[in-house]
């Protein structure tokens, strides 16, 4: 695979490889792979790495030699398939009661609760990047009859749990907040503990599956301490 990339030299400690793909599964297993290869080859001299859709950004400790990333990067080596990826299984209760927004968003589709819910629990979704807050993950794969434009108007307060639509893109609020998301459903399953010594249990490059459940289930899980289904 060739690398199209920009380099931003944003300020004296941080610089910005922006990718010039179009956002997809491939341009994902890149990002991730240079991500782990400048994460090793500059272990010493990165003080953090975050990442977007099409960027990273490297906070460096001291004013970087860009020459020696320049180097790196006109000659770094993209292997085929990133490996260790892993695919977990999310339940979600698409109930009215929690999925505050489903109806509507049906009505605006011209289907009905069942076919949104169906078409939303059967895709498999890919977890590019957290963002927006600790924990929250932007998924790719949603089905194009779903993408929805984010609401003009966001709620003041979404539940934690909430599993939502925002353009083409689904989430999981991992805690309450205001957001513009429209709200489908949601899930026992916390996405973030920030008290854990790992405070996410995935990883951008897996994959999220949803597997709808009834009120009745929801509360049960909801009552214990429930995880996600490693598939």
């Amino acid at each position: 695979m060739d690398l199209k990339l920009k380099l931003n030299h944003i300020a004296d400690h941080f610089t910005e490889i922006a990718f010039e793909d179009d956002i997809s599964d491939q341009l994902l297993n890149k990002r991730l792979q240079l991500i782990e290869g400048v994460q090793t080859e500059f272990s010493k001299e990165i003080k953090e790495l975050r990442s977007g859709y099409k960027t990273i950004c490297i906070h460096w400790m001291e004013k970087p030699e860009m020459a020696a990333l320049v180097n790196y990067l006109e000659n770094f080596d993209i292997s085929a398939q990133t490996e260790n990826l892993k695919t977990w299984q999310i339940p979600v209760c698409y109930d009215e009661s929690l999925g505050t927004d489903l109806q509507s968003l049906a009505e605006s589709k011209n289907l009905s609760t069942a076919q949104i819910i169906d078409l939303h629990s059967s895709a498999t979704y890919k977890l590019h990047f957290f963002g927006f807050l600790p924990g929250f993950m932007y998924l790719s794969g949603l089905d194009p009859i779903l993408a929805t434009p984010r609401k003009k108007f966001p709620e003041r307060s979404v539940m934690a749990g909430s599993v939502a639509i925002g353009g083409d893109q689904t989430g999981i609020y991992p805690s309450s907040s205001p957001g513009g998301w429209h709200i489908i459903g949601r899930t026992p399953i916390s996405s973030f503990d920030a008290k854990a010594e790992k405070t996410v249990w995935a990883n951008p490059g897996d994959s999220i599956q949803f597997k709808a459940i009834s009120l009745i289930e929801f509360e049960k899980l909801s009552s214990s301490e429930s995880n996600p289904i490693l598939l």
